[in-house]
């Protein structure tokens, strides 16, 4: 069993201000996606740098926007409903990644009318940008020491702060190796070279949502929702079928057109 590290949950404190550990861990994955974005525009030409600061900027509204009202809805919207001056209380955590997703969509289908380009173009330029913002994301669940894994035995367990006594799978860890390192190198590679409309948007959500799922057996599911269906199904889960179901199709039709 591993020895879970203490962290002090400010980054930095100058003054009355404090700079948290989450707060920091999203300016970290927007700074990775302006500077990889820059060098894409450039090396692509899909875009000038003008219009990518344009398309970022619309892109981390919709991230924020989406991910914190696609917690409210979709994990605890009775609770919001009897505290709604809390949905605008982001510095208490909750965001939902499918609800990022969907503010990032909409986000870049405005920012695609901008510049003349279509939804599919936006989001295929995009698409590798967002996993080093996933790799940071899970950091700062693990420095929070939150969305802890389930009960484990594996030498690799560790005891978190609030989740009782017993070993638990680090699974913010492992979410930030697929979702993050990992589904960065299989996009950035797959995207180095020319590839028809829809497809990298097809890798992108096929892959987060089966590495997302495959996470999901190891993660211990929100306390106030716990298992859906059979003993193992949970609302993460749920949530990325339709993703992967996405992601096949973007990709089927993405390459019957080049049949």
């Amino acid at each position: 069993m591993l020895t879970y590290p203490q962290f002090s949950p400010d980054v930095f404190t100058i003054g009355p201000l404090s700079v948290r550990w989450y707060g920091f861990m999203y300016l970290l994955g927007f700074i990775s996606a302006w500077l990889l974005g820059r060098y894409r525009a450039v090396r692509t030409k899909a875009f000038t740098r003008a219009q990518f600061d344009d398309v970022l900027t619309f892109g981390i509204l919709g991230v924020i926007l989406g991910a914190r009202l696609g917690y409210v809805i979709f994990y605890q919207p009775a609770y919001y409903l009897s505290h709604p001056l809390e949905v605008l209380q982001l510095w208490h955590g909750g965001m939902s990644f499918h609800g990022g997703l969907l503010g990032v969509m909409l986000g870049q289908w405005l920012a695609g009318r901008r510049h003349g380009k279509s939804f599919f173009q936006t989001m295929d330029f995009m698409a590798p940008l967002v996993p080093p913002g996933l790799f940071f994301g899970r950091l700062g669940n693990f420095i929070n020491g939150e969305l802890w894994g389930r009960v484990t035995d594996v030498p690799w367990g560790m005891v978190f702060p609030g989740a009782g006594d017993l070993p638990r799978h680090p699974s913010q860890l492992y979410e930030a190796a697929l979702e993050g390192a990992v589904l960065f190198t299989v996009l950035w590679l797959y995207s180095s070279k020319p590839r028809p409309t829809m497809a990298v948007s097809g890798v992108f959500a096929l892959g987060y949502g089966l590495f997302r799922c495959f996470v999901e057996f190891f993660r211990q599911p929100d306390a106030h929702l716990g298992y859906l269906a059979f003993g193992f199904v949970t609302m993460g889960m749920l949530l990325c079928l339709p993703l992967i179901l996405a992601g096949c199709l973007f990709l089927y039709f993405a390459y019957r057109k080049k049949v």
